[in-house]
């Protein structure tokens, strides 16, 4: 293990002990974050997404601020109403809720976890695999983005997760306090990173509502790597593998687009 690893590997244990008493929640098995900390989690709220029988229905999933004005997440929580992702203008509402620890806190910094609440205008769909891009209605300048990769995942790596979604798969409802988790990654395809559960147990696991979340490598306790976007994986809570979308071979369409 390299320092770099080392650092890592501390700050993400160093997080998950301190929020270790919370109660069971977001990312299944997983503890909540301490305020303050990746402040560029994010929760997608969704509201009148139309259906087939032409009523609508909410939804939820979760992201990553990846610039002042932008987050990235999964492709499929932007969809039509035959629910195929689409580009552009997202055709229900969508809400992003930046840099909270818990949804109800409210404030002008992520320092205290009170975040930032602004609507989702427009959004880019990669061609490669299942991850999507997201311009906010206004930028936010005070905190930091998590940092695009400049080399690929490799089999071993240790990465954390920080989603909003539900604690199990029966009955799920989207989490009100993001949560931590550790995993391991277990195989690189060409455009998806998978990844075991590891801290605080075996059977940590993505669920529903954590789509879109990142996969990243921590940097200290505010700052990351980005690694992968959480896409699917079985019911949780469970102790197999769990699939993100591959950033790193999308790192020049990623800055093309939030430079444009």
């Amino acid at each position: 293990m390299n320092r770099l690893e080392a650092l890592a590997v501390s700050a993400l244990f160093f997080a998950l002990s301190v929020g270790a008493a919370g109660p069971a929640g977001a990312v299944a098995h997983g503890i909540d974050a301490p305020p303050g900390t990746f402040g560029f989690n994010t929760q997608l709220t969704a509201t009148g997404i139309p259906t087939p029988d032409g009523g609508t229905r909410d939804s939820a999933c979760s992201g990553a601020l990846i610039a002042p004005q932008w987050i990235i997440s999964a492709g499929h929580c932007f969809h039509d109403g035959a629910g195929v992702p689409v580009d552009g203008p997202p055709r229900y509402d969508v809400v992003a809720h930046v840099g909270k620890t818990r949804l109800q806190d409210t404030g002008s910094s992520a320092s205290f976890g009170g975040g930032y609440t602004r609507d989702v205008v427009d959004v880019r769909q990669s061609s490669v695999n299942d991850l999507a891009l997201a311009k906010l209605s206004e930028p936010i300048t005070d905190i930091e983005p998590i940092q695009l990769p400049a080399d690929p995942p490799e089999v071993g790596d240790l990465v954390a997760i920080d989603g909003w979604g539900a604690h199990s798969s029966v009955d799920p409802m989207p989490a009100q306090h993001v949560r931590l988790g550790g995993f391991r990654v277990r195989e690189v395809t060409d455009t998806t990173v998978n990844v075991a559960g590891l801290l605080p147990l075996r059977t940590t696991s993505a669920c529903l509502f954590d789509s879109g979340a990142p996969y990243f490598i921590p940097t200290g306790l505010s700052g990351g790597v980005l690694v992968g976007v959480e896409n699917d994986g079985p019911p949780c809570p469970h102790d197999q593998l769990d699939t993100a979308a591959r950033v790193d071979n999308q790192v020049d369409w990623i800055q093309a687009q939030i430079q444009d």
